[in-house]
């Protein structure tokens, strides 16, 4: 009964009787998009994008005029908006400062990017200026300036990126203890064993075979566990392992997305959510995206998987709910794209956040929240089919980051998991980890490796932000 309910209350959520949905959909990556009508269309890279875990310079300033509720930022009113010079030697072991009182750092209803600020990775700030420094356009240089002032996320996407979180949870102590409230920093948990198994883009360095599982329990999760506990007087959101167990839902079977990897999804992402279990660690599971998982029949089976897995890591008290639309393009409301909506009643990502959370309701978790990944999302029209997902020609960033914007169930902040600017994959054939997507008609073939830094296309997203910069 209380699988049908979820069906049913899906439908609804997403505005659509919409058939009986594609249980075969593939949404292949946190890049990659969905199904059509049966048809596997997206093999997808897995979030595609190892991003701004290293090269931090802590001296790094941004600047401009922006809402001090949702960003850092330099030169202005130290009581709203964050301050440059950081010490990243800072000590982080109590909080330290010199805040009277200590900052509280409890999160208004358990929202983690509420009340805060929202801590700016200063290695994403050094490439923004790569480009700034690219151009000549005074007016582009302007827009570009004020990039420079939004969060995004900070991607652990190999062991030796470990090293470097140390340095960045430090300087956004600091920022913390300068302006005397909250800072929300934001970090993504992505190296898990065959990573990716449905795209060649963004695989990973661990592998089953070669002893991945052991490797990423004691070198990966368990220093960055360590480093976690040693930052408890701050608030830290983590994204955790983007495409893994949507791969499970749709993927199965299908290039190496063999029943060893699901296994291994399954075990490792409940250690990975048992382990970094810390009241001031604010965990959210990747849930892939309207494209993906919008199907009634595949919105069913990814809550079943989460909820296994959730309970198999022994019901964590800080795994707050999802994450969706990491390094996609989906837009939050329906706008009428070149591809059609392939009987997926969900059309947007606020009508999947409501049917994922009706599904999810359904298995027992009815408390969980969702964020919403908004930087590349600002235009649509742009894919010929649901299932691109690289480097998409035309894409403009979306809604800033911001907390409780409304809009659709249980919805922490709209945020920017992956830093506009950093390639999907590399575009052209005979590379290593090509993935064909990549060189699909809507994709830009000049795009470097996976998280490399691609200028043309960080130009192309910032030119077509919408809202405009």
């Amino acid at each position: 009964m209380a699988t049908s309910v979820a069906v049913i209350l899906a439908l609804t959520a997403c505005g659509g009787d919409g058939g009986s949905g594609d249980t075969n959909g593939t949404g292949g990556g946190g890049n990659t998009s969905g199904v059509g009508a049966g048809t596997p269309t997206s093999s997808g890279v897995g979030a595609g994008t190892p991003t701004s875990t290293g090269n931090v310079d802590p001296t790094t300033t941004s600047t401009g005029n922006v809402d001090p509720t949702t960003t850092s930022t330099g030169n202005v009113d130290p009581t709203t908006t964050s301050t440059g010079n950081v010490d990243p030697t800072t000590s982080a072991a109590s909080g330290g400062g010199n805040c009277s009182p200590a900052v509280d750092i409890t999160a208004p209803s358990g929202n983690p990017f509420a009340d805060a600020t929202l801590f700016v990775d200063p290695g994403y700030v050094t490439k923004v200026d790569s480009s700034i420094a690219m151009v000549t356009d005074t007016a582009l240089k302007a827009k570009m300036e004020k990039v420079k002032e939004i969060q995004t996320a900070f991607w652990l996407d190999t062991i030796s990126a470990v090293s470097k979180l140390p340095a960045y949870l430090d300087a956004a102590l600091k920022l913390q203890n300068e302006l005397c409230k909250p800072v929300t920093a934001l970090i993504v948990v992505y190296d898990l064993p065959n990573r990716d198994c449905h795209a060649k883009a963004s695989n990973g360095e661990l592998h089953l075979n070669e002893n991945g599982a052991q490797r990423y329990k004691e070198e990966y999760i368990a220093p960055i566990k360590q480093i976690l506990a040693a930052h408890s007087g701050q608030r830290i959101a983590a994204v955790i392992e983007p495409d893994s167990l949507p791969n499970i839902a749709t993927n199965l079977g299908t290039e190496n997305c063999d029943e060893a990897t699901a296994q291994g999804y399954r075990d490792n992402v409940a250690h990975a959510l048992k382990e970094l279990n810390m009241p001031h660690v604010y965990q959210y599971i990747d849930a892939a995206h309207s494209g993906w998982l919008g199907w009634p029949d595949n919105q069913k089976k990814g809550a079943k998987i989460f909820a296994e897995v959730i309970k198999a890591a022994g019901s964590p008290a800080n795994v707050r709910g999802f994450a969706t639309n990491v390094a996609n393009y989906t837009q939050l409301s329906y706008t009428t794209e070149k591809y059609e909506q392939q009987s997926n009643p969900c059309y947007g990502e606020l009508d999947y956040v409501d049917a994922m959370a009706s599904a999810l309701s359904a298995e027992g978790l009815g408390d969980k929240h969702f964020i919403i990944d908004t930087s590349r999302n600002g235009v649509g029209n742009i894919r010929d089919d649901w299932g691109y997902w690289c480097n998409n020609k035309g894409a403009g960033m979306g809604q800033r980051p911001k907390a409780n914007p409304g809009g659709a169930t249980n919805l922490d902040a709209y945020v920017w998991v992956k830093p506009p600017g950093d390639s999907d994959g590399v575009g052209q054939s005979g590379q290593p980890r090509y993935d064909s997507f990549c060189g699909m008609p809507n994709a830009d073939t000049r795009a470097p490796q996976a998280g490399q830094w691609f200028h043309d296309y960080f130009v192309e997203c910032v030119k077509n932000a919408n809202p405009p910069l």
